[in-house]
């Protein structure tokens, strides 16, 4: 069951392109003799930049797939033979006729706090002006300090960054590590953002306290249910470790039925072969009112079942 070739469908962000990179690089090592194309796509989400999550309604519905849709039409049409994401914008109920063959081993979980000058969550001004483009973590800092004024802002991962600098700039802006890693614009020790020239600071947010996105830090690479060619190829760069966590992050969405961009954090751990879920579920209606939080464990091959615990506790 060999396959000469593999197309890989990638938006075309410097993040996306820089994932598809990792895929291709593991593609080959796993796989030397196979030939690796790579087809870029522009999805919803990348051509109307100019709207807010919340304005998509008319345009595509946020919660299936703004960031994938268009990579599943090439999927299904077949002009690519996969498709690389990052875990967090694919939909926790995939569409039927698709498959998640495989994740990479998961990048840092955290989300990452930047700003001009050094400062935690607790120290900054009061009123401060927080850019995020994620309700989670909207929601999250108005729980743990209501008085920010959250802004919500689009744009790949270095326009973001920048929105803490120049005119009107915002006093620190929110995103994931795992992205900043990738670009190379988190220095090693976590701590500065070095872009065009500029020094900024950052701050890993502890994931016991600010909870990460369901499958946040993880590669997702997407294939057509039963072309068992491609799924055997590419399932060889699976990571189980990450797979069983990412299981039951997605599960707990999906049992839910919340989307991508639906107020829920989960953080999962494994110790001595127990899979421990921690979720902090807020009210999608009133994000004001204080969210609902669980946790509990079981072996690691039962990571669905953790997940129905835990929706059962709700």
């Amino acid at each position: 069951m060999s396959i000469e070739k593999v197309i890989l469908g990638t938006r075309g962000s410097e993040l996306a392109l820089t994932q598809t990179t990792m895929v291709t690089a593991a593609l080959q090592t796993a796989h030397p003799h196979l030939k690796i194309e790579r087809e870029i796509i522009q999805t919803s989400g990348d051509k109307r930049q100019d709207l807010r999550f919340s304005e998509f309604s008319g345009v595509a519905n946020v919660d299936k797939g703004i960031f994938i849709k268009e990579l599943e039409i090439a999927l299904e049409n077949k002009q690519i033979d996969a498709a690389v994401h990052s875990l967090k914008d694919v939909p926790s109920d995939l569409a039927a006729g698709f498959t998640i063959a495989a994740v990479l081993p998961r990048a840092a979980i955290e989300d990452v706090m930047i700003t001009r000058d050094p400062h935690t969550l607790d120290s900054l001004p009061k009123g401060a002006r927080v850019g995020t483009s994620s309700v989670r973590r909207a929601a999250q800092l108005k729980f743990l300090r209501p008085d920010l004024e959250i802004v919500e802002i689009r744009g790949n991962v270095p326009t973001r960054v920048k929105k803490v600098l120049g005119e009107n700039a915002l006093d620190a802006v929110l995103l994931a590590a795992a992205g900043l890693l990738r670009l190379n614009l988190l220095n090693a020790n976590l701590s500065r953002i070095h872009i065009e020239g500029q020094t900024l600071c950052a701050l890993v947010l502890d994931p016991v306290k600010f909870l990460p996105a369901a499958g946040q830090g993880a590669i997702a690479i997407e294939c057509r249910a039963g072309d068992d060619a491609v799924i055997h190829a590419i399932r060889a760069l699976n990571h189980a470790e990450t797979e069983s966590r990412v299981i039951a992050e997605r599960e707990f969405l999906k049992i839910l039925g919340a989307g991508c961009q639906t107020p829920v954090g989960a953080h999962t751990t494994i110790r001595d072969g127990r899979l421990h879920m921690a979720v902090r579920v807020f009210n999608e209606a009133n994000l004001s009112a204080a969210p609902v939080e669980r946790e509990a464990s079981r072996p690691v091959h039962e990571a669905k079942q953790l997940a129905a615990d835990l929706a059962a506790m709700l």
